[in-house]
């Protein structure tokens, strides 16, 4: 198998002030080796697309991705997403950002992709965030409802839809026959998916939501139900369900990078793209602690909101300069 562990050199390296043409050819062409290995399964389009998005950016060839998603003014309110830096009322906010700082995608749901692709058509990959929950309706069992479609993004010109499922909730069978139907039709489309895999439900306490075998059973159900890119939460050392602690005895856990390693494994042993969330606000440190483990742990990379478009632009964009350079590393 073809993976992306450790660093590949910036194929955009600049000696004599003179761009490297052999070095951008060399490094997207291992982009396209590993999707051709890994996702042969999946028509021209499909493959496409997830090589169009790790070849775009700061990032471009190296393996890794950053997403850029802003889908919390759905999900927790304006006020509470956008009020610590308020120009992120402004839709058109997040997209320049997510061009300006290199990032390889920008996801969000539809009526912020209506203006990114208004504005900026074809300029970064857009991917369409076809369900959300909101804070409006609180319950230990929730269901995102479907608030867009595949030919929604078809029409915007996606690269590809993205979709939650919170296995462990009672509502898991509607939700991942809804994914199931989403995936299909996406892919019939040349669409990629991407999949935000959440376990929650009224069985898991909340320090299980990110326990090690919980994540990592929610990254295997999300890769067995045909997703192309992963989305998971950072796991903790804590383990969840009584009846995998004997299986977790033997599985090395201490540093986040040991347990983002063992993500990847659950993942189909490397063979899908799994990239990690930025979760709660938390300090620039903190933030790029995290990167650094997800990087050394070989996780092919970052998706994150809040901790970027909550702080001012320049910060946030200084901050993001930093995880680039991690990743790069």
């Amino acid at each position: 198998m073809l993976a992306f562990h450790g660093g590949i050199a910036n194929p955009f390296e600049v000696k004599d002030n003179i761009i490297s043409i052999d070095n951008i050819v060399q490094t997207m062409s291992k982009v396209r080796d590993f999707v051709r290995e890994n996702y042969s399964h999946r028509r021209p389009g499909v493959r496409a697309k997830l090589v169009d998005m790790m070849n775009t950016g700061t990032l471009a060839g190296t393996g890794k991705m950053v997403i850029f998603p802003v889908d919390q003014g759905f999900e927790h309110g304006p006020g509470r997403s956008f009020q610590p830096n308020p120009p992120g009322y402004d839709p058109l906010y997040h997209v320049e950002f997510a061009m300006e700082g290199g990032c390889n995608a920008y996801a969000a749901p539809l009526g912020f992709i209506e203006v990114a692709a208004d504005e900026y058509p074809g300029e970064i990959p857009l991917i369409l965030k076809i369900n959300n929950n909101n804070s409006l309706y609180s319950t230990d069992n929730p269901l995102p409802a479907l608030t867009s479609g595949v030919q929604d993004a078809l029409e915007l010109g996606c690269h590809a839809v993205g979709f939650t499922i919170y296995p462990g909730t009672s509502m898991r069978n509607e939700n991942f026959w809804q994914l199931r139907e989403a995936i299909r039709e996406a892919h019939d489309a040349g669409l990629a998916a991407v999949v935000w895999s959440y376990p929650r439900g009224q069985d898991l306490a909340k320090e299980d939501e990110t326990a090690l075998d919980v994540i990592s059973y929610g990254a295997q159900i999300a890769a067995q139900m045909g997703a192309d890119v992963i989305k998971v939460k950072a796991p903790s050392a804590h383990i969840g369900l009584k009846a995998a602690e004997k299986a977790y005895a033997s599985v090395a856990k201490d540093t986040l990078k040991q347990r983002i390693e063992h993500v990847l494994q659950s993942a189909f042993d490397g063979r899908r793209i799994t990239i990690f969330s930025g979760g709660a606000a938390k300090d620039t440190e903190s933030v790029l602690e995290d990167v650094r483990q997800i990087a050394a742990g070989g996780g092919f990379g970052s998706i994150m909101g809040r901790n970027l478009f909550q702080r001012p632009k320049e910060e946030a964009l200084e901050l993001l300069s930093k995880i680039m350079d991690i990743y790069q590393a």
